[in-house]
This record gives C-alpha cells, sequence and structure tokens, in this order.
C-alpha cells in the first residue's frame, strides 16, 4: 500500500511538471524510475490500482466516532479535558473550523475520489493511449464506481454542497475548482452506483470487495438522505430478497469470526499485518484505530480475562443505555459496563483506570479491543472490520422507504421492522402493529437500538429533522452540516457553510 500512495503522489506531480512550460522538455525518468507512462500496462496494474482505491476507507473510521459523540449516543470521554480536543469540541459543539478530525475526513474522502478518478480516466485505454483489456475489468470498474460514490457520498453528507470533480487535477486546477450544490453531488453518486450495480457481480471471492447487494443498498441509502422514497423502497427490495440472513446471536456479528458473515452486506476490511503506521494525519495504517479508542483506559486482569486496554473514548451516555427495553440482547452486546464487569468476575482480578473526562462507565462493546487482535504498533493495528451496511440496516431502511412512500405499504414496513425485533427479543411478543406516523417513529427508535455505536445516529438525526430536540447544543441552520475545513479554504478559496 506505501508503495501505491508514492505511485498516486507520483502522478500529481507529473501533473504539476507537465503543466509548466519551462519544464517542457523535462524526462521524469531522469528523476524517476517508475513515471505514469509506465504505469497501467497489464490487467494485474490495473487490479493493484483498484486495491489501493480501497485504502482509503481504512482511513475514515472516524466518522464513526464522530456519528455518535456528535449525537446523544456518546461522549468523547478521555484521559482528561485536554484530551483529544477535536473529538471533545464534536461532543461539546465548540466545533471549529480548523478542527483536526474534520480536516483528516475530507483529506481521506478526497485521496479515495483522486484514485478512482484516476482509475476512471484509463478505463478505455492508458496514458499512452493504449487498451488494455482483461478478464473481469468490467467487474473491476464497477468497484471503482462503487467506491467513488461511496466517498462522495460521505463528503455530501457532512459538508454538502463540495467540490465535485471526476479526472485527476493540474497546475491549472488550482484555486478553480468550487463547491458544486449538493444536489449535483447526489445525482453523480447515483449515476456512479447505477454504473456499478450494472457490472458487480451478486457474490466475490475476496471478502470485502463489493458485490451489487453492497451498490444497490448504498444507492437505497442515498436515496433514503434525499427523501426520494419510493425510489429507495423499489432498490433495497433487491437486497432484501438477496441471499442475506439475520444471525440469531447479535453478539457474534461484531465478533473476529463473525466478520464477512451472513448478514454482511460491506464491510471494510482491516489488518494487523502490516508494520506501516503514522501517528500524523489519516493515514495511520492498516488497522482499525476506533478500537483502541473504544477500549477501557489501563484494563488488565488474569490471563483469561478477554479484554485489552484502550483510551477510554466514545462512552456510551446513559439515555442510550436505559433506551433499551427488557429483554433486547442488543444492550448486552452493545453497552458494556465496566464496574458491573468487574464485579461479577471477581476471578479475573480485572483493574481499570476511571477515564475522568466526561465518565459514563459505559463502553462501546461492538468495538471493544480483545487480546490478541492486534500488532506492531498495538494502536494501530487492530483487526476488526468496520461493519458498514448490515442486513438489518437493509432492512429498516426498506421499512422506512416503505411506510413514508407516495402509497405507504406499512404492511411490508412492519414485516420488515419486526424481522430485526424478532432478533432482537427471540419472539414475536414485543412485534410492532403501529401504522403511520407512530411506524415511522418506531422505526427511527429502531435504528438507533439496532445501529448503536456503529456512526449513523448522528446522520439519522439530522436527515429526519430530529436533531434539534435530541442532541445539546444543536443549531439549526447550522448543525446540519459540518464547516469546511478552513485549510482547504484558505488553500482553494472555497465558500463556508452557513453561519460557521
Amino acid at each position: 500500500m506505501k508503495n501505491l500512495r508514492n505511485i498516486i503522489g507520483l502522478i500529481a506531480l507529473l501533473s504539476i511538471s507537465t503543466a509548466c512550460e519551462k519544464w517542457i522538455d523535462f524526462d521524469p525518468h531522469d528523476e524517476y524510475a517508475v513515471t505514469e507512462a509506465d504505469y497501467l500496462k497489464t490487467g494485474s496494474d490495473y487490479q493493484t490500482m483498484a486495491v489501493s482505491c480501497y485504502t482509503p476507507l481504512q482511513w475514515l473510521n472516524q466518522i464513526i466516532i464522530v456519528g455518535d459523540v456528535a449525537s446523544d449516543n456518546s461522549v468523547s470521554g478521555g484521559e482528561n479535558a485536554s484530551d483529544n480536543l477535536a473529538l471533545q469540541n464534536m461532543d461539546d459543539y465548540t466545533i471549529a473550523t480548523n478542527n483536526s478530525l474534520l480536516e483528516d475526513l475530507w483529506i481521506s474522502a478526497y485521496e479515495g475520489v483522486n484514485r478512482t478518478n484516476y482509475l476512471i480516466q484509463y478505463k478505455d485505454a492508458n496514458s499512452a493511449g493504449e487498451i488494455i483489456d482483461f478478464e473481469g475489468k468490467t467487474e473491476l470498474y464497477g468497484e471503482v464506481y462503487f467506491l467513488r460514490a461511496y466517498y462522495y457520498f460521505n463528503l455530501v453528507r457532512m459538508f454538502g454542497d463540495v467540490v465535485l470533480f471526476e479526472g485527476k487535477l493540474g497546475v491549472a486546477d488550482f484555486g478553480t475548482l468550487q463547491r458544486s450544490p449538493k444536489a449535483d453531488v447526489y445525482a453523480q453518486i447515483e449515476l456512479d452506483l447505477a454504473e456499478a450495480i450494472a457490472a458487480l457481480p451478486t457474490t466475490t471471492e475476496q471478502a470485502g470487495r463489493a458485490t451489487k447487494y453492497a451498490a444497490q443498498a448504498l444507492l437505497g441509502k442515498v436515496l433514503l438522505y434525499q427523501d426520494k422514497f419510493d425510489a429507495a423502497a423499489a432498490m433495497l427490495e433487491n437486497v432484501v430478497t438477496g441471499p442475506f440472513s439475520l444471525v440469531s446471536d447479535f453478539n457474534s456479528i461484531f465478533l473476529l469470526e463473525g466478520e464477512n458473515g451472513p448478514e454482511s452486506v460491506f464491510e471494510v476490511q482491516y489488518s494487523n499485518g502490516s508494520p506501516y503506521y503514522n501517528w500524523s494525519g489519516p493515514t495511520r495504517g492498516q488497522g482499525n484505530l476506533s478500537v483502541q479508542q473504544n477500549g477501557v483506559r489501563g484494563m488488565n486482569g488474569t490471563e483469561e480475562m478477554p479484554y485489552a486496554a484502550g483510551w477510554s473514548y466514545n462512552m456510551l451516555t446513559l439515555d442510550l443505555a436505559n433506551a433499551f427495553e427488557d429483554g433486547d440482547q442488543r444492550k448486552e452486546a452493545t453497552v458494556f459496563d465496566v464496574e458491573a464487569y468487574k464485579v461479577a468476575n471477581p476471578d479475573l482480578n480485572v483493574t481499570y483506570t476511571v477515564a475522568p473526562y466526561k465518565n459514563t462507565g459505559l463502553y462501546n462493546k461492538k468495538y471493544l479491543p480483545h487480546k490478541g487482535q492486534t500488532s506492531g504498533q498495538i494502536e494501530f493495528g487492530w483487526d476488526n472490520n468496520q461493519r458498514t451496511i448490515r442486513y438489518s440496516d437493509v432492512l429498516l431502511m426498506a421499512a422506512e422507504a416503505n411506510n413514508r412512500a407516495t402509497s405507504p405499504n406499512d404492511t411490508k414496513a412492519q414485516d420488515y421492522l419486526n424481522r430485526v425485533r424478532e432478533r432482537a427479543f427471540g419472539d414475536n411478543l414485543h412485534n410492532i402493529s403501529a401504522t403511520g406516523n407512530a411506524l415511522k417513529l418506531a422505526i427511527w427508535n429502531e435504528r438507533r437500538l439496532e445501529l448503536a455505536m456503529e456512526g449513523d445516529r448522528l446522520f439519522d438525526l439530522i436527515r429526519t429533522g430530529q436533531a434539534e430536540s435530541k442532541i445539546s447544543g444543536f443549531v439549526v441552520g447550522k448543525n446540519e452540516l459540518f464547516p469546511i475545513p478552513q485549510k482547504e479554504r484558505d488553500i482553494s478559496g472555497l465558500s463556508q457553510n452557513p453561519n460557521w
């Protein structure tokens, strides 16, 4: 991956050099062993570059943390009142335009856009004009279109109007590209996902690669965010009737052995086999940093005690913990009360350091670090995949889309909602029979419980108009969007979002 990043950087340098007339006779081979003209000569080159398009997915794990800390689900936590100020400011709604988390997420998503754009530019022919055909090329480009749509979707739901471009950038472009209306960005996302759906297979031999079902699920979500409920319901139906199923043991989904299981529609793959790491910026390595953040600070115990220590960030609120009904197995799988665990397991000799900042004593069990699942630089080596789109998420999105459609189908909406609840309680005694607005509210509440601490809560509250009533400090007309990072504005002259 490091070599691939060097290649991308080299491409950018070549773009700069060829745009300057005074360097017209410069031969890149004078300074670089491999240049853009030497690359994308074989199908293997295309395959390798496509893998590099997946890499920025790993750097976006902080959007999962932000999606809960900036909502009513969790608080920043941490060692003290100055520990990770960027995250604390998200929690307190004292966000500044130079917030480092926002800068990292912007950079990571646009790195993904740049990589996919580069490969799409040479879909028909490489930089030398050579047509490179190989088995699986159509499917490969389906993945690339899916990834570009995913990166743009994260940008548009965080920042609204964003810079939309489809090709590589040269010097002449610097400072000229401005933000496009979010409607145009969504339109491009829909086009990319239509391309992906047409090209992708329904199954893949290598876990983590995008499939037709993943693209359909993402498109359904994109349509839901735009209140296109009829189209969303139709698109999501393809996935609802697909090969997925809900596993009976909710907790098992988030264990290492539960990765890429029967209800996994799309997961961001992490690994701990690479020694690469970087403490600065978003490109910290191939492990899942959010796992380290979710762990209990200083946690230790006997050899049999399964959990490893972390940083005590992203601590659950009592409001979320109390939202679960009695008998709901999701509470045990989501809420980790460290003191209760210590008391219940005296033989494990559990010790830990109380997180002094906004301590609730409640931790995110879904992504709690386990012993033996990290290596190399421990903090950046966690092997846990991010469950990005689960089948239960699709069922709840389809339930909402059917309930809010032009001609509502509440029978279908109830069915999809109750499939999720029946798994949660192990019976049908807790099924929902409401219709209309009451059913809609029940679906929204179910999304909170089912997807708690998976990063969707903030965006669900914003898109459904509930944020002001649920989030302390949320200002209508401002906090529906994050500010455009000031560094990007200084470089490119971008406009700012309202009231920032």
